[in-house]
């Protein structure tokens, strides 16, 4: 019952075309006109004319393919999948299944060169049934699951459906009729709500029937009978696959009713597949003339029943030729295609190996990487910090040195200037130098100490680290708080500050509240000198 797989491509090729024979002149006209001279490199036309001809003529339509000159790989570069799934869907209504499995393999082939992953997609589902049907079971489930693969990268609207209605029909195919028919109940309704293309539906109601029939609960199957004459002539469905289900659910009505000895309902349903016997597949065509000849035997029209044997005999050997001739073929295509998918599967393993041994290389190096980067960071970062120290002590020793110098100069001058006086000997005008001297010393020394630069210059020459640390942590501290911060560190109160610094306390208590303000720290669990040597402790 290989046949039942081949509805779907069929209709998916020409569904809208079937029955449309002035779509058919149209077409053919064009061809003529195409092959007279426009566009003629283009055989792909060829294949499209082939396509719609094949469901009613599969001679015409192989004329067309037959047509395109070799070499077929150049002249129809990128539509090969097409090509070889056409000319299996021909072979399949000359009823040649060797070459039928020949070509899918083909087109599943050129498929994936060409990445038409629909046409892959239809490849697999017909090699899983040719598998199944051979009870090659771990090789036909690989291709079904190839098929749910390329249905996914295709965005075939109606992938999920074909691959779940395929594989109910493995377990209608297997016999297993009660758990068949539970799977389908489940998917029943979702098949109904595809109302733009009612296949699945119909097809799910042709198991139903003849999983029924086959329990023999007859009440059943015609409740879904009755569902299944609502859709015939629906626009959506080809009446060829409608007939087709039919006349194969009367024949298993007819062998059913045998079986259980009621001859009337047994020649009834005969005669229903009678009327129908030109849409009967070859094994439902074999199991109708065994049917009959059972039933005219049983009547006693032993005459008639030897015409059947006869006609089933001429057929079986029609058939016989053909299968024997095909058989090898079949096999050999078979095991290429089974050697050809666990090599892909091999090359597959392969990849993933590598491709987790390279993930594993990768990882190791860049934690290697990251420690050896790492180390390196933290002894350029020590290197940057010498190196600033050292850049900053020799800076300061420069501008000691100039200091130093200055206060040299300084004191020289104060030396001359008090010789000067010495020499003096008019006790007035001495005495009002003695005052200008001093009043000079005193204005000199306030200049030397109250300017903040120099006196964080002088101390910040022996307190780098603290100096260093304090204007990283508080950036927004300005040079004479810092150096408020360091008596304060180092213990001197608000008068001692002041008076070292020469201004007044008041001053120191307000650069003290602006230093608060600064630092932001919490007044009422500990006091500024606390706070700042808990961040120097070491």
């Amino acid at each position: 019952m290989i046949v039942y797989f081949h509805f779907k491509l069929k209709i998916t090729l020409f569904k809208s075309l079937k029955n449309n024979y002035i779509v058919k002149l149209l077409v053919l006209a064009f061809t003529l006109i195409l092959s007279s001279g426009y566009c003629q490199n283009d055989f792909s036309r060829f294949v499209d004319s082939a396509d719609i001809y094949f469901g009613e003529n599969a001679f015409k339509a192989k004329q067309f393919l037959d047509s395109i000159p070799e070499p077929i790989e150049y002249n129809l570069k990128g539509n090969l999948s097409k090509y070889y799934a056409v000319l299996a869907l021909i072979h399949d209504d000359l009823n040649e299944h060797s070459k039928v499995s020949q070509y899918y393999i083909l087109s599943l082939k050129y498929a994936e060169k060409e990445k038409n992953y629909l046409a892959a997609a239809d490849a697999c589902i017909y090699l899983f049934s040719v598998l199944n049907s051979i009870k090659k079971d771990s090789i036909a489930n690989a291709y079904l699951d190839k098929a749910k693969y390329y249905y996914e990268l295709s965005d075939y609207e109606y992938g999920v459906p074909e691959v779940e209605i395929t594989r109910i029909y493995k377990k209608y195919s297997d016999e297993k009729y009660e758990e068949c028919n539970l799977l389908i109940k489940k998917k029943l309704d979702s098949y109904r709500a595809i109302t733009e293309y009612k296949y699945y539906h119909l097809y799910a109601l042709y198991i139903l029937i003849n999983n029924n029939v086959s329990l023999k609960d007859f009440k059943e199957a015609f409740k879904y009978y009755h569902e299944f004459k609502t859709l015939k002539g629906d626009k959506t469905i080809s009446s060829y696959n409608y007939h087709v289900f039919d006349v194969d659910i009367m024949v298993n009505m007819a062998n059913t009713h045998f079986q259980e000895k009621n001859i009337d309902s047994a020649f009834y349903y005969k005669e229903l597949a009678y009327k129908k016997q030109h849409y009967m597949g070859n094994s439902i065509k074999k199991d109708y003339y065994s049917l009959c000849s059972d039933l005219y035997n049983k009547i006693g029209k032993l005459d008639i029943s030897k015409a059947y044997l006869d006609s089933l005999k001429l057929y079986q050997e029609k058939m016989f030729d053909n299968v024997l001739d095909s058989g090898y073929q079949i096999n050999g295509n078979l095991l290429e295609a089974e050697l050809e998918l666990e090599e892909t599967k091999k090359q597959k393993n392969y990849f993933e190996y590598f491709g987790l041994f390279l993930l594993g290389t990768l990882f190791i190096l860049s934690a290697v990487y990251f420690v050896f980067y790492r180390k390196q960071k933290i002894k350029l970062e020590a290197l940057n910090s010498q190196n600033k120290s050292l850049i900053h002590l020799k800076t300061n020793h420069e501008k000691l040195t100039v200091k130093v110098q200055g206060l040299e100069d300084y004191i020289s001058g104060m030396k001359s200037k008090v010789k000067v006086i010495s020499s003096v000997n008019d006790v007035d005008t001495q005495k009002e130098m003695i005052k200008e001297f001093y009043k000079n010393l005193h204005l000199g020394s306030s200049t030397i100490l109250d300017e903040s630069n120099n006196h964080f210059e002088l101390v910040n020459d022996f307190n780098i680290n603290f100096f260093n640390k304090l204007k990283e942590l508080f950036p927004k501290l300005n040079d004479s708080e810092i150096i408020i911060c360091y008596y304060i560190y180092i213990g001197f109160k608000n008068k001692e500050i002041a008076l070292f610094l020469n201004t007044s306390i008041r001053a120191i208590e307000s650069k003290r509240y602006r230093i608060t303000k600064k630092i932001n720290y919490n007044k009422q669990e500990t006091t500024l000198v606390d706070f700042l040597r808990d961040i120097f402790i070491e």
